[in-house]
């Protein structure tokens, strides 16, 4: 939708401006694979909905995990991790990135920096590997890479990891055909905000039935 925005491009909720570029949540790639006119609705149109059961289960959760993690946690800099790394592996929970080149930011559940390789683990409910779900975790991978660890040559691994376990259920080497996929669907969100592309609805009722926007949607299709 291009037209009959509450608020113009740059009041838009949920962004924020680093350098003159606009930077997006990386959870909106989880978001714009499920049904983009979500965004619309909710960072757009102003629409409030309440979070859902599990969304406050696993706000709770991720803050009890950090919690614990910061009980043994040793402050260090980015740059201390990755070289100490080098030597011997290293777990960090929460991180903060923000890739102004790519125009995304967000915070990585937990990033295993080893000796040989970077993984990049995001948490979900359940086990099942849905694309949105991969798209997110993508998301964080491409903004470790350019954020972070522009210098190293060390691999990125993609990891989808059930919340609550040590369940690893899903993992990919963040290549360059996931980078230049995740790409181009970074690139797809930026347009939609800048209203040069119309937000699309799903059209698969399942989602719209899960959908918590769904009695406030004028396109749902149940």
């Amino acid at each position: 939708m291009k037209s009959g925005w509450l608020q113009p491009p740059g009041k838009i909720a949920g962004t924020i401006y680093i350098h003159n570029r606009l930077l997006f949540p990386i959870s909106w790639l989880d978001k714009q694979e499920f049904c983009e006119y979500q965004i619309y609705l909710e960072n757009i149109a102003g629409i409030r909905i309440e979070p859902t059961q599990q969304m406050v289960e696993g706000k709770r959760e991720h803050e009890n995990l950090y919690e614990e993690f910061k009980k043994e946690a040793v402050p260090s800099t980015i740059g201390e991790m990755l070289l100490q790394s080098k030597q011997a592996s290293i777990l960090s929970r929460e991180l903060s990135v923000r890739d102004t080149g790519h125009g995304i930011y967000g915070l990585i559940d937990e990033v295993l920096l080893t000796p040989d390789a970077f993984i990049v683990i995001d948490d979900k409910p359940g086990t099942r590997t849905f694309l949105s779900h991969i798209n997110q975790v993508f998301g964080y991978c491409l903004a470790f890479k350019y954020a972070v660890a522009t210098s190293d040559n060390r691999p990125v691994i993609a990891a989808l990891r059930e919340r609550g376990t040590s369940n690893i259920f899903w993992n990919m080497p963040f290549d360059v055909q996931a980078e230049e996929h995740i790409c181009t669907v970074i690139k797809r969100i930026h347009s939609l905000l800048k209203g040069e592309d119309e937000f699309t609805a799903s059209d698969n009722p399942n989602k719209c039935r899960a959908c918590r926007f769904r009695m406030k949607c004028n396109r749902s299709c149940v």
